[in-house]
C-alpha cells in the first residue's frame, strides 16, 4: 500500500505539472501574420485511423503530416520539399545526412541571391537522410540494436537568420506535448556544457529556457561529443540541445541519457548554427544565426505507436514480412522477434534489421541518382549492399538473388521507389552476383595475408592490407574484423583509418586546387561573403557574359588573397595586390566572364587596364553568393580596389565550348527520342516481369511526357561536363546502346545542325516555364526565378502561351544558364566518340563538334584507306604473304579500336574489317594445310629411307610439327617403316615466337615428339628427356610408347643438331643397336615445310 500511495502522489504531481505547462503554453504569443512566410501548401492532415489498427492511432503518415502542418499552419513556415539524398554539387558530402544540407549555402552566405531559397526565412519538411560514410556513419551499428539506421526520415524546421533558441525550444516542447500528446515527465533535455579548448562557454541560454518546462534534474549538460553538432569535417556547426524520451516512464533515469539505452532515446536535436568549421579546424562565427532542427521520424513513430523500437512499427514490419517470404516463408525462417544481444542467439533478428535497413537505403540512393561503384558514395553503397547480402545469405539462409526482390516492398511505401523499381532491381541483382564472386577472391587474399603474418608470429592485420581488401577487392571491413577474430587476431583499425584519411585529404586538396589558385585556398564562404556585404559590396552583375565579343569596363570592388591570408587584410581581403602575390581573386562590379556552373567550364582571358600597364591572366572563374571571383596572377603592375579594368574573354576558346554545350542539349533530346520512343527494354534477366506498378515521375529529371514505370528514371541525366575539347553526358540506362541506336542518336543531332535551327534564350517566370511540356530540368537542382530557358528551333514565348501543346515533345527545351550558339549550324558537325558504362545503370556518351569532329572524320577516311589497301593485297595472289597480312590485319583491328573517330563510323567499318579477317584466316589455314601435308610427306620419306636401310628408328628435326600433327605423322611413318620408333624435333624461331605471342627466353623453343614401338625396348618419355638434355632439359611427359616435351632458349641450329644426335645415341644404347657413323647429316626440306614458304630449314636423320 505504501508503494501505491507513492505512485498516486507521483501521478498527482505530474498532473499538476502538466497543468502548469499547458497554462504556460497558452500564454505564449502566437506568430503574427506578418511573420509568416508564404510558400508551398501544407501537407494535408492525415485522418485518425481506425481504432482497431496496430498503430495506437498514429500511423506513420499521420505522424509526418502532423509535424509539417504544425510549423506551416501555426508557426509561419514554408513547406520546402526535401532534397534528393544524393548531393548534386557538394564534394564535402557523400550523402545528405541531415535536413539542413540543402540550406548549407544559405548558412554560409554563398547562395545565389536570385534563387527562391535565398528568400526563405522559415522552412519545414521531411528529408530522407543517409548516414553511412564520413563523419556521421551509423553503418556498423545497424542491426546490433533497435534504433540505429543507415537511412531515416528526418523531420525538421529551420530558421534562416530569423528566430533562434527561444522559439526553437518553446515550439518543440509545444508540438511534442500538445500535438503529439507525449508525457513531459518522460522528457530530458541536454545542452552544451562548453569547451575551453575551443574557447566556447556553456550554453546557459538554452539551459534557462528549458528550465521553464522541465525540472533541473532533467536538464543536463554534455560536452562537444554529444552537444556540439557538425555536419562534416568542415561546414556550418554550433551547439545543440537534444530532447530524449524515456519509453518506460515513472522514474528518474537521467543517468541513461546518451548511454545507448534502447528505452531512453534521443528523438529531437535542436541545433543552433553559429559557426563555420574551416579546413584548418578553426571555428569562425557566421554573420547570421540560424536554427536547424532534426527529429527522427522512425523513433517518434515508435513512441507514438507504443512500440518497443523503430523496427516494430508500420514503417518496418511490412519489410520483415517480405524478407521472410524471400527466404522461403514460414517453414524456412522464424518471424522477426525483436531480440538483441545475447538473446538473439542465432543472429537472425539482427540479420532482419540489417537487410530491412539496407534495402531502404539502397532503394532511396539509387532512386535519387547514385549507383554502387568503386569510389566515393558509390563504394559506400556497394559496402551496404554486400553487408546486407552477407547477413541475408549466411544468417537467414536466403537464396542468391533474394535481395533485389525486396525493392517492391519499399516501393509500397515510397512511390518514387516504385517508379524506378525495375532499374533498382537490375542494379542490385548484378551487384549481388558480383559480390558472390568477390567474396571468394577476398577470402583468398585474406588467407594469404594471414599465412604470412602467422609465419612471423604476428597477430595484427596491418591497416594497409585492410585498406587494400576494402578499396581494391570490395571486402567489407567488418567482415575482415570478424574473420580476424575467429583466428584470434586483430585489425589495425587506426592504420586503416589513416589510409582512408589520406585519400580524403588528397581529394580535398585536389578540389581546392581546382576551384582556387593551386595550393592557395581562394574559395569563399560565409566569412568572406559577409565581409563583402558589410562593406557594401553588391553581388557581381554577370549578365554581360551572354553578350559575345564584348569587352566591358568594370571596377575592382575587392581583392582576395585567400582564406588563410588574414595577416595582410581582414578576412583575406586587401586593398592592393602585386605581381609577387601569386594567385589572387578579383571581384568586379560586372563581368563578361562565365563562371563554372551547370557542367560548363569557366571562361579564361585577361583583365587589363586601359594603358595595358596592369594585366591579370584569368585562369579560373567561380561564383560564391553572387560574387564572381576571377582567379589568376598579375603579369604586370599592381591592382588596387577602385581600379578600372577591361574584361577580355578568350572568345576563341568559348567558341569551342559553346557548340559542345548546345549539342549536349541536342544529344539529351536525341537520346530520349531514340531510347524512349517505345516501351523501354526490360532488364536482361527480368524480361518476364511485365507488371508495371503505377508510379510517379520523380527521378533525376522532371518530366511530363512519359508513361509510368516503364521509363521512370530511364534516360535521366546523371551528370554532364562541357569544355573546349568535348562534351560528356551521363544518363540512366541499363544496357549498352546498340550500334543502330548510336547511329540514330548521332543522326538526329547532325540533322539539327544541318537544319540550321536558331537557338533561343528567354528569361521566364519559373512557375510558368516549368509547365512547358517535355521541358528538361535536373531534379533536385535549384533554379533562379525568373529562369533562363534554352530552346532549339522554337521560340519560347509560344511555348509559354500554350505549354501543353504536344508538339513541344519534338523540341529540345531546357533550363540552362550556360553560353550557347545562336544557330545550330555553327556546330558544323557532331560525332559520338564513346559510349560506355561508368556504373550500374549509368551510361556515358562522349562527343565532339566543329574542328574536333572534322578531325574524327579525317581519321575515318585514313582508316578506310588502310582497309582498302589490305583488301587489295589480299587480291594479289602473286605477292600474297598470309603471315605478314595477318599481322597487319591484327594491328589494324587494334588501331581501329583506339582511333579517335566517330563511333558510328567505327561500327560501320567493323563488319568490313571482320570480313577481311575471315579471308586472311582462310588463306592462313590453306597455307597451314599445305605445310602439314609437306611435313607429313617429308616424314614418310625419312621413314621409307630408314626402312630401306634396315634401321628401325628415325630421329630428325622437322619444323612445323605439333603434338596433334605428330600422332598422324607417326602413324604414316609406321606404315612406311613397320615396327619403327620415331622422334621429331620442331624448332620455333624468335620471330615466330613473337608472331605467336609466346613467352620465354631468347633463342628457339624446341618441341620434341616421340613414338616408341613396344618391341624396341625404348621408353618414349626417356627418349624425349635424352633429346632435351643437351639443351639443359625441359618439361615433358607421356607414357612408354607416346611422349612429348619442350625446351626454351635453344641457341641455334647446331644446338638442335646436338639434341637430335643425343636422341639417336640414346636409341642406340636403349635397343642394343649403334647409330651408324655419320648418321646426322644435313638434308634440305621442301619450301612448304616452313610456314609461309621462303628459305628451307635443314633436317637431320639417323
Amino acid at each position: 500500500s505504501k508503494k501505491l500511495d507513492e505512485l498516486e502522489a507521483a501521478m498527482d504531481a505530474r498532473d499538476s505539472r502538466l497543468q502548469e505547462i499547458e497554462t504556460g503554453i497558452a500564454s505564449l504569443s502566437s506568430v503574427s501574420p506578418e511573420e509568416a512566410t508564404p510558400g508551398a501548401a501544407a501537407v494535408a492532415p492525415e485522418p485518425a485511423p481506425n481504432a482497431e489498427d496496430d498503430t495506437n492511432g498514429w500511423p506513420a503518415t499521420r505522424v509526418m503530416s502532423t509535424f509539417v502542418n504544425y510549423f506551416v499552419e501555426q508557426r509561419g513556415h514554408t513547406h520546402w520539399p526535401g532534397s534528393p539524398c544524393v548531393p548534386l554539387d557538394d564534394p564535402t558530402l557523400l550523402f545528405v545526412n541531415a535536413g539542413m544540407n540543402q540550406f548549407k549555402k544559405v548558412f554560409l552566405g554563398t547562395i545565389d541571391p536570385s534563387l527562391p531559397m535565398a528568400k526563405l526565412k522559415r522552412a519545414a519538411n521531411s528529408q530522407i537522410c543517409i548516414r553511412a560514410g564520413g563523419k556521421h556513419n551509423d553503418l556498423d551499428d545497424v542491426g546490433k540494436d533497435t534504433y540505429h539506421h543507415t537511412s531515416f526520415n528526418m523531420l525538421g524546421n529551420w530558421s534562416l537568420g530569423d528566430y533562434f533558441k527561444e522559439e526553437a525550444i518553446t515550439w518543440a516542447f509545444d508540438l511534442l506535448t500538445r500535438e503529439y500528446g507525449m508525457d513531459p515527465e518522460r522528457m530530458y533535455a541536454s545542452y552544451f556544457s562548453g569547451d575551453e579548448a575551443m574557447g566556447l562557454a556553456p550554453d546557459t541560454e538554452a539551459r534557462d529556457i528549458w528550465l521553464r518546462f522541465l525540472p533541473a534534474e532533467r536538464v543536463l549538460p554534455y560536452d562537444k561529443k554529444d552537444n556540439f553538432w557538425e555536419m562534416g569535417e568542415t561546414g556550418p556547426c554550433g551547439p545543440c540541445s537534444e530532447i530524449h524520451y524515456d519509453r518506460i516512464g515513472g522514474r528518474n533515469c537521467a543517468e541513461l541519457v546518451n548511454a545507448d539505452d534502447p528505452n531512453v532515446i534521443e528523438i529531437w536535436n535542436l541545433v543552433f548554427i553559429q559557426f563555420n568549421r574551416e579546413d584548418n579546424g578553426e571555428l569562425r562565427e557566421l554573420p547570421d544565426k540560424h536554427v536547424d532542427t532534426g527529429m527522427g521520424f522512425e523513433r517518434l513513430t515508435s513512441i507514438l505507436q507504443n512500440k518497443p523500437s523503430n523496427y516494430d512499427t508500420d514503417v518496418f514490419m511490412p519489410l520483415f514480412r517480405a524478407i521472410r517470404a524471400a527466404c522461403g516463408g514460414d517453414a524456412a525462417v522464424p518471424p522477426y522477434r525483436g531480440r538483441v544481444g545475447a538473446e538473439d542467439d542465432d543472429g537472425k533478428d539482427m540479420a532482419y534489421r540489417v537487410v530491412a535497413d539496407h534495402i531502404r537505403t539502397l532503394s532511396f540512393a539509387i532512386t535519387d541518382g547514385a549507383t554502387p561503384s568503386n569510389e566515393g558514395r558509390g563504394y559506400v553503397l556497394r559496402r551496404i549492399l554486400r553487408r546486407a547480402v552477407r547477413y541475408g545469405q549466411q544468417v537467414l539462409n536466403a537464396p542468391e538473388g533474394f535481395f533485389a526482390g525486396l525493392t517492391a516492398a519499399v516501393g509500397e511505401q515510397f512511390p518514387e521507389v516504385a517508379a524506378r523499381r525495375r532499374e533498382i532491381e537490375e542494379i542490385l541483382r548484378e551487384e549481388e552476383r558480383a559480390f558472390n564472386r568477390t567474396l571468394t577472391k577476398g577470402i583468398k587474399h585474406f588467407k594469404q595475408v594471414v599465412s604470412g603474418l602467422q609465419a612471423n608470429n604476428e597477430t595484427t592485420i596491418p591497416g594497409n592490407e585492410v585498406h587494400f581488401l576494402y578499396t581494391s577487392m570490395g571486402f567489407p571491413v567488418d567482415l575482415t574484423e570478424v574473420m580476424a577474430e575467429e583466428l584470434n587476431m586483430t585489425v589495425d583499425v587506426e592504420g586503416f583509418e589513416a589510409a582512408m584519411q589520406h585519400e580524403r585529404d588528397l581529394s580535398a586538396a585536389a578540389e581546392s586546387a581546382r576551384k582556387g589558385g593551386g595550393s592557395r585556398d581562394l574559395r569563399m564562404e560565409a566569412e568572406q561573403t559577409s565581409w563583402l556585404q558589410s562593406q557594401g559590396v553588391d553581388p557581381t552583375d554577370s549578365n554581360p557574359k551572354y553578350i559575345w565579343h564584348h569587352e566591358p569596363q568594370a571596377q575592382v570592388l575587392a581583392l582576395f588573397l585567400g582564406r588563410n591570408f588574414t595577416d595582410r587584410g581582414e578576412s583575406g581581403f586587401v586593398e592592393t595586390a602585386s605581381e609577387g602575390d601569386g594567385p589572387i581573386a578579383v571581384i568586379l562590379d560586372k563581368t563578361s566572364f562565365y563562371y563554372e556552373s551547370g557542367g560548363q567550364i569557366f571562361d579564361t582571358g585577361v583583365l587589363t587596364s586601359a594603358d595595358g600597364a596592369k594585366s591579370l591572366q584569368v585562369t579560373n572563374c567561380q561564383s560564391y553568393g553572387g560574387y564572381v571571383v576571377h582567379v589568376g596572377s598579375l603579369e604586370s603592375g599592381s591592382l588596387m580596389v577602385g581600379d578600372t579594368v577591361t574584361c577580355m574573354v578568350d572568345y576563341e576558346r568559348r567558341a569551342r565550348v559553346a557548340p559542345n554545350h548546345t549539342m549536349t542539349h541536342a544529344l539529351n533530346f536525341a537520346l530520349r527520342s531514340v531510347l524512349l520512343s517505345g516501351s523501354a527494354p526490360p532488364p536482361p534477366d527480368a524480361a518476364a516481369d511485365e507488371a508495371a506498378a503505377p508510379g510517379g515521375d520523380e527521378g533525376t529529371d522532371e518530366r511530363k511526357d512519359e508513361p509510368g514505370i516503364a521509363t521512370a528514371g530511364l534516360c535521366d541525366q546523371r551528370g554532364s561536363m562541357v569544355d573546349a575539347e568535348k562534351l560528356r553526358f551521363d544518363f540512366a540506362w541499363n544496357q549498352a546502346l546498340t550500334p543502330e541506336q548510336v547511329e540514330r542518336v548521332e543522326a538526329i543531332v547532325r540533322e539539327k545542325i544541318a537544319a540550321q535551327l536558331p537557338v533561343h534564350a528567354y528569361i521566364a517566370p519559373l512557375e510558368e516555364a516549368t509547365k512547358i511540356k517535355a521541358l528538361r530540368a535536373v531534379f533536385g537542382e535549384s533554379y533562379p526565378d525568373p529562369v533562363r530557358v534554352i530552346s532549339i528551333g522554337q521560340e519560347v514565348p509560344a511555348m509559354l502561351s500554350d505549354p501543353e501543346n504536344p508538339a513541344w515533345a519534338d523540341v529540345s527545351v531546357e533550363f540552362c544558364g550556360g553560353t550557347h550558339l545562336t544557330n545550330t549550324s555553327e556546330a558544323r558537325d557532331f560525332c559520338v566518340m564513346e559510349e560506355t558504362g561508368i556504373a550500374k545503370g549509368v551510361r556515358r556518351i562522349v562527343c565532339v563538334t566543329r574542328d574536333d569532329a572534322a578531325a574524327a572524320r579525317a581519321t575515318t577516311a585514313a582508316m578506310v584507306e588502310r582497309i582498302a589497301a589490305l583488301e587489295g593485297t589480299l587480291a594479289d595472289e602473286a605477292s600474297l604473304d598470309p603471315i605478314a597480312l595477318e599481322t597487319n590485319v591484327k594491328q589494324l583491328a587494334q588501331d581501329l579500336g583506339a582511333a579517335p573517330m566517330s563511333l558510328v563510323d567505327k561500327n560501320g567499318l567493323r563488319p568490313r574489317l571482320a570480313a577481311l579477317q575471315d579471308q586472311v584466316k582462310t588463306r592462313r589455314k590453306a597455307v597451314e594445310a599445305q605445310r602439314k601435308e609437306a611435313a607429313k610427306l617429308e616424314a614418310v620419306q625419312l621413314a621409307t629411307e630408314c626402312h630401306a636401310a634396315g634401321r628401325r628408328f628415325v630421329a630428325a628435326r622437322l619444323d612445323g610439327v605439333d603434338g596433334k600433327m605428330f600422332k598422324k605423322i607417326s602413324e604414316a611413318m609406321g606404315k612406311a617403316c613397320p615396327g619403327g620408333s620415331f622422334l621429331l624435333a620442331c624448332a620455333t624461331t624468335p620471330e615466330e615466337k613473337e608472331e605467336e605471342k609466346e613467352a620465354g627466353p631468347s633463342g628457339m623453343r624446341v618441341g620434341v615428339f616421340a613414338s616408341a614401338a613396344k618391341q624396341s625396348g625404348l621408353v618414349a618419355k626417356d627418349w624425349v628427356n635424352a633429346c632435351m638434355a643437351p639443351a639443359g632439359g625441359g618439361r615433358g611427359g607421356g607414357t612408354s610408347t607416346q611422349a612429348q616435351g619442350n625446351v626454351a632458349g635453344v641457341a641455334d641450329a647446331a644446338a638442335v643438331e646436338a639434341m637430335v644426335a643425343a636422341a639417336a645415341a640414346s636409341h642406340g644404347s636403349g635397343s642394343g643397336e649403334r647409330a651408324p657413323r655419320g648418321a646426322a647429316r644435313a638434308r634440305e626440306a621442301p619450301p612448304a615445310a616452313r610456314p609461309g614458304g621462303g628459305r628451307p630449314r635443314a633436317t637431320w636423320r639417323a
